[in-house]
């Protein structure tokens, strides 16, 4: 073998044994991340400990101890169903936590009657259980929320229905 043969064979091999012990930090945030508890219709708590805000989207208040929100108990519920005990993908936009040490990121859940991810931001506003509500800079799905909520008022799905 050439020199520039054996050279490439060792950076290929080296390459290989990087990638395999340093994964990308999308597959490494995503390992196992399990929803251990549903706070409310837009904020869950993971298997990590951290608590999770969904980007771009508000559910009604529960105001614990108080009378919560038209829809917040069943917005609530409807996530729960979605995402507890489940494994769930997460991805980040620009910022990584609120004011209150949240993670902001858009989540990910796979249908196992389909062998696809919902998308559980876009999901929820489509299902009319949540409004749009986008801070910039995390704004990169503002489109597909828009368009799920247009389509959920438009067809008097959840809240929209029943609030408003």
């Amino acid at each position: 073998m050439g020199k520039n043969k054996i050279k490439s064979l060792i950076i290929l091999v080296v390459t290989l044994i990087i990638s395999y012990f340093y994964p990308s930090n999308l597959t490494e945030q995503n390992k196992n991340i399990i929803v251990s508890k549903v706070i409310d219709g837009d904020t869950i708590e993971l298997n990590t400990g951290e608590r999770l805000r969904y980007i771009g989207i508000d559910t009604p208040e529960i105001n614990f101890g108080k009378n919560p929100q038209c829809y917040a108990l069943k917005a609530k519920e409807f996530n729960k169903k979605l995402v507890e005990n489940k494994v769930v993908k997460i991805e980040k936009d620009i910022s990584d936590k609120d004011k209150y040490g949240r993670l902001l990121r858009y989540v990910y859940v796979n249908n196992e009657s389909t062998s696809s991810a919902i998308f559980i931001n876009e999901y929820l506003v489509r299902q009319g259980y949540a409004i749009v509500s986008t801070y910039p800079p995390d704004v990169k799905y503002i489109e597909d929320l828009l368009l799920a909520q247009k389509d959920a008022r438009e067809n008097n799905r959840g809240l929209w229905k029943d609030c408003y």
